[in-house]
C-alpha cells in the first residue's frame, strides 16, 4: 500500500505573490483548515500568511468569485468551502468537459503538440516505473494540460484549469494499492493510444473511463 500527501509549495513558492496566497488559501478551505463559516478578517489574513493587505484583497475578490467564501453585506468574509456533493458534481462536470477536449484536441492537435503529449507520456511511465507517485501525479496534471491546449479552445482550456485546481485537493492523503500508479498510467496509455490512432470515438471512450474511475477514487 502506497500513502500518497499531495504539495505544492513549491510551485507556490515560485509564484507571485497574490498568485501565491490565493493558492494557499484555496489550499487551506479546499482541504478543510479553514472551516465553512470561518470568518475571515484582513487583519489576521496579513499576520497569518505575512502579506500585505493589497494580496490579501485581491485573493479574497477571487475567491469570492471561485465562490469559495462569501462577502456578507456589514459582518465581512466567511468560508463557504466545498462539500461532497459539490465534489461529486464538479467531477461529473469535468468528466463532460474533458470528453469534449480530448475530441477536438484529437482533431486540432499539432505537431508539436503531439510532440509534447508524446514526451510527458514518456515520462508518466518511466515515473510508474520508479514508482514515484509525486512526480507520476504532477505529470498526470501536465499530460491533461496538454489536451487542453490543443484543444485550441481557451474558454475550455481555462475552465478545466480552474476544476483541475479544485479538484486536486480532494483525497490528497489516501492509501492506494500497490496496482495504483500502473492502473493511472494505462488509463493514459489509452487516451495517449487515441492520438496516434486519430481516434476521436476512443480517446472520448477513454478520457470518460479514466475520469470516471479518477471520480472513484478521489470521492469513494
Amino acid at each position: 500500500m502506497v500513502l500518497y500527501k499531495f504539495s505544492d509549495d513549491t510551485e507556490l513558492s515560485n509564484a507571485p505573490l497574490s498568485n501565491s496566497l490565493l493558492s494557499k488559501l484555496q489550499r487551506d478551505i479546499l482541504t478543510g483548515k479553514m472551516k465553512p463559516g470561518q470568518k475571515l478578517t484582513e487583519q489576521e489574513l496579513c499576520k497569518a500568511y505575512e502579506v500585505s493587505r493589497t494580496p490579501v484583497r485581491e485573493a479574497l475578490r477571487q475567491l469570492e468569485t471561485d465562490g469559495l467564501v462569501e462577502n456578507i453585506l456589514n459582518r465581512g468574509a466567511f468560508v463557504v468551502g466545498m462539500t461532497d456533493q459539490d465534489y461529486e458534481d464538479m467531477f461529473e462536470l469535468r468528466k463532460a468537459y474533458e470528453v469534449q477536449a480530448v475530441k477536438w484536441a484529437i482533431e486540432r492537435i499539432t505537431d508539436e503538440e503531439m510532440d509534447k503529449l508524446e514526451e510527458t507520456f514518456e515520462f508518466m511511465e518511466f515515473y510508474t516505473m520508479r514508482n514515484d507517485i509525486s512526480k507520476m501525479l504532477t505529470i498526470n496534471t501536465g499530460f491533461h494540460q496538454v489536451i487542453y491546449e490543443a484543444s485550441h479552445n481557451r474558454m475550455l482550456q481555462k475552465l478545466l484549469s480552474s476544476y483541475q485546481n479544485f479538484l486536486k485537493y480532494k483525497g490528497i492523503e489516501a492509501v492506494y494499492d500497490d496496482n495504483y500508479l500502473s492502473t493511472v498510467l494505462e488509463e493514459h496509455r489509452a487516451i495517449f493510444r487515441a492520438f496516434t490512432d486519430r481516434d476521436v470515438k476512443a480517446g472520448a471512450l477513454a478520457m470518460e473511463m479514466h475520469i470516471s474511475r479518477a471520480k472513484e477514487r478521489r470521492c469513494g
